[in-house]
């Protein structure tokens, strides 16, 4: 039992770290650097590789290099709009907070990214791809929605809907893992999800139950969208490394061209970790935990259906092209045996009762937020604008690399 404990101590600590600074830690392991595949994956010769874990830093693009999604929609958006109240959440560019609207005493998460931050990293594109998610998701129940962002010389505002039942990471965290039929419901509603964003030719990338919230009443929300991947056809593949370690797939190991199936892959080892409480080949030694994914069978134990059996082993099928949805996609996951209990056009309208209820009280019910967030002060700087004599010339550059960040919805899409 000690040693379960501890392991799960490890992979929490592992779990809140980014990708980048876990290739960091991992570079700098002389045991883990010895390993084969862990000196593979680190030798990463494409270029966006390079980029994006940072290995060759460069000055913040200049103005001909400008992401421009055209003017903006919202210009009169200010941070001082909104009393932000509590951090809810953090991430490597920010913060979540919860926030109430000065105007309306509406109440929205608000993400706080530090241009400085994403510019140092080169993560600019993958920012901007998380608001060109976040505009096409219309109205798909299990995906956050975007109500508009907009922009200061320093900071980048995403403005969302407020999503307060807690990860699926903090109640797995706290229950070790869920019976059958809760773990069946939730797979399901994240399917759907996927099933939605793979038909707008997006590819998710970084399901982990850190980035599933469940709504007041229960239901899946799926947030963060900064690694998704747009115009990916159904045949189509991509290639950057991204992902989070546990739950990288073999073909993304690997550093081979992968498709939407990746994202099937994930969600088998989500619903593995709901079922089990550790992700699939977890391990405490990084090394040790990637050759599993390239080279370990996996193993069930007996203590599930063989329905749950049966999809777990064609959803983590090493091969991309053998693992279930890789011919018709949602299709194939919608009809596999273990979802037949969901009625589909229920799920999607809602109208299946939660497993689980959070039973919050209202918007300042913060209990399924993970103290290591709310504990912490909010930021003064959160809610201001910076001193126009801090206004320097990389500030400058960091406004002109988000041109168009700022969105508001047309009033059309209220009629």
């Amino acid at each position: 039992m000690k040693d379960k404990t501890t392991a799960l101590t490890s992979f929490m600590k592992q779990r809140r770290m980014g990708l980048n600074d876990f290739i960091q830690r991992l570079a700098t392991n002389s045991y883990a650097c010895k390993h084969p595949e862990v000196q593979s994956i680190l030798n990463l010769s494409p270029p966006q590789d390079a980029e994006l874990m940072n290995a060759n830093p460069s000055p913040p693009p200049s103005p001909s290099q400008q992401i421009n999604l055209g003017p903006s929609s919202n210009p009169s958006a200010k941070p001082s709009d909104f009393h932000f109240l509590k951090v809810i959440g953090k991430g490597s560019f920010g913060k979540v907070l919860l926030a109430r609207h000065r105007a309306d005493d509406q109440f929205y998460a608000v993400k706080v990214l530090q241009k400085k931050a994403i510019l140092k990293k080169k993560e600019e594109k993958h920012i901007m791809s998380e608001r060109n998610v976040l505009l096409k998701n219309v109205k798909h129940p299990f995906l956050v929605g975007l109500h508009y962002s907009f922009q200061t010389a320093d900071k980048l505002y995403f403005i969302l809907d407020y999503i307060n039942g807690g990860e699926l990471f903090y109640h797995l965290q706290r229950e070790r893992c869920f019976l059958e039929p809760r773990a069946r419901f939730y797979a399901a509603e994240i399917a759907s999800a996927l099933g939605y964003l793979h038909s707008l030719n997006i590819v998710y990338r970084d399901l982990k139950p850190e980035n599933i919230l469940l709504d007041s009443q229960g239901h899946i929300i799926l947030t963060d969208f900064g690694l998704c991947k747009e115009n990916i056809e159904p045949n189509g593949t991509t290639s950057t490394f991204c992902g989070t370690p546990e739950y990288l797939a073999p073909e993304v190991l690997h550093k081979q061209p992968y498709d939407r199936t990746v994202d099937w892959w994930c969600l088998g080892a989500v619903l593995y970790e709901m079922l089990y409480g550790l992700p699939p080949f977890y391990s405490r030694n990084t090394a040790e935990m990637y050759d599993n994914i390239l080279n370990k069978p996996l193993q069930l134990k007996p203590n599930i259906s063989n329905a749950a059996r049966h999809l777990l082993e064609g959803l983590l099928q090493k091969d991309r092209t053998k693992r279930l949805g890789c011919t018709e996609d949602f299709i194939e996951i919608k009809n596999h045996i273990f979802f037949s209990p969901i009625n589909w056009d229920d799920l999607n309208a809602k109208k299946i009762t939660p497993p689980f209820n959070p039973n919050v009280t209202g918007p300042n019910d913060l209990r399924h937020f993970d103290p290591e967030f709310t504990d912490e002060p909010v930021p003064s700087s959160i809610g201001c604008s910076p001193d126009s004599a801090l206004v320097t010339a990389s500030i400058k550059e960091a406004a002109e690399a988000f041109v168009g960040f700022s969105y508001a919805p047309s009033m059309d899409s209220y009629l």
